[in-house]
């Protein structure tokens, strides 16, 4: 059987994404529509969930949700199964991402990236894992970050949240072996999305396109079995590489790629737009489904 006859279709096949007005929640949806897949977008953003799905066409839908509220999740849930169907795929995609040092943040803005970037996705793994466990198949695809296997001083909170992601991940592949349930964890390093907007750069390192992203989580759900994704590929190999490494070689690799200062040398000004939108997102309506933010890199 060829790997082309082996992967999974699909074609009909029903996939939720939260975060997916804007960036990689975007490029992940169009990635699955032009396969046929029908795509539920959940957004923060009401009026821009709706606006992506009919951009996107093939019988896209957008409805509004907040990830922090589980009300709302369980509400984005069962109106996609109500429009398209039962759940196959969940895209965790949603987050959201403070930079500086911790010792400045605010006790908000803690508590708005552990509310989204892990509360989130746990309360969207297990809505979704309640669903597809009846049916004994389905995929859940949590995007992390590279964060979540090197962090980088800039963005303790946000690394600590997607470092759990992927501690998630693990630990439910060992629970989900032989459900006919797949997890997937998605790792992005830097990637050209208005979250990167002003942040330093590393040595070597350069943005990709948010379609890369998109892409890469199609195949992994393609191939029909849970898989750790990184973006560009050959991050991946440097974080195995790194990892065997002695603490002090790591540190000096860090400080010689730059790759200390990405988050902490920013431009305020090229960030003032993205900073502006996540502030107004951190203050969501008290109830109601209404809300997601977007994911980062």
């Amino acid at each position: 059987m060829s790997t082309r006859t082996a992967q999974f279709d699909l074609r009909g096949k029903v996939v939720a994404i939260t975060g997916g007005a804007r960036g990689i929640g975007l490029a992940t949806a169009n990635a699955f529509a032009q396969r046929g897949a029908l795509v539920a977008i959940g957004d923060l953003d009401a009026a821009g969930a709706p606006a992506a799905a009919e951009r996107i066409g093939r019988g896209a839908t957008g409805v509004a949700l907040d990830v922090t509220d589980r009300a709302s999740f369980e509400s984005f849930l069962s109106e996609v199964q109500h429009r398209l169907g039962p759940l196959d795929v969940m895209v965790n995609n949603a987050g959201i991402q403070h930079v500086g040092l911790f010792a400045d943040e605010t006790d908000a803005s803690t508590d708005i990236q552990i509310a989204v970037n892990l509360g989130g996705v746990l309360t969207g793994t297990k809505l979704a894992l309640a669903r597809m466990r009846p049916r004994g198949r389905g995929h859940v695809v949590n995007v992390a970050s590279i964060g979540g296997k090197m962090a980088s001083p800039g963005g303790a909170t946000y690394s600590a949240t997607k470092h759990a992601v992927v501690g998630l991940g693990e630990s439910l592949r060992g629970e989900l072996r032989g459900s006919g349930i797949a997890v997937s964890i998605v790792m992005p390093a830097i990637i050209a999305t208005e979250m990167a907007d002003g942040l330093g750069s590393a040595r070597g390192v350069r943005p990709v396109e948010p379609t890369v992203v998109g892409e890469a989580i199609v195949r992994a759900v393609r191939r029909g079995r849970g898989a750790d994704v990184y973006v560009p590929g050959y991050t991946g190999a440097i974080n195995t590489a790194m990892s065997v490494m002695p603490r002090s070689w790591r540190d000096a690799i860090h400080h010689l790629l730059r790759a200390d200062t990405v988050l902490t040398d920013i431009d305020q000004s090229a960030r003032a737009g993205y900073n502006m939108r996540i502030e107004a997102e951190d203050k969501p309506p008290a109830a109601g489904p209404n809300s997601a933010v977007q994911q980062p890199p």
